[in-house]
């Protein structure tokens, strides 16, 4: 049998996660990053899981077997960073970005003011566009 994925969404409000992120530099940050994505993808904001803001949803399915949806693009504000989910992103997108860290799938940032937002978005796009073109509407 199939394993499905453990983060979906969910009713919780965005707003409402929002108003208990600390510290407030960072639930500025959220709901900055919120706008931008709502703005970048034409797709309300969602919670998936307890603590994702996603945008958008795609299903997958592995040739293991595990399928399930999720967001097509979304972040975190947690409390030592923000945390991105994006694909299809290469090495060299990084650098214009300024102060981040990545992990395997995941782009940390410690604050928005420690990067060029026109890189951000720019990444932001291009992730929409791989998700677009990997997994059509």
């Amino acid at each position: 049998m199939a394993q499905a994925n453990k983060t979906e969404q969910t009713d919780i409000a965005v707003e409402e996660f929002l108003a208990k992120v600390e510290p407030p530099e960072r639930q500025a940050d959220g709901r900055a990053v919120t706008a931008l994505m709502a703005r970048l993808s034409c797709e309300p904001a969602r919670m998936w899981g307890p603590s994702i803001i996603g945008f958008g949803r795609y299903r997958y399915r592995y040739e293991s077997g595990r399928e399930g949806e999720m967001c097509r693009i979304g972040f975190s504000p947690r409390k030592a960073e923000l945390v991105f989910y994006m694909a299809g992103l290469a090495d060299e997108d990084f650098p214009p970005l300024g102060q981040y860290r990545r992990g395997k799938g995941c782009l940390y940032i410690k604050r928005l003011s420690g990067v060029d937002m026109a890189a951000l978005e720019r990444l932001i796009v291009k992730s929409l566009a791989h998700m677009d073109a990997t997994y059509p509407r």
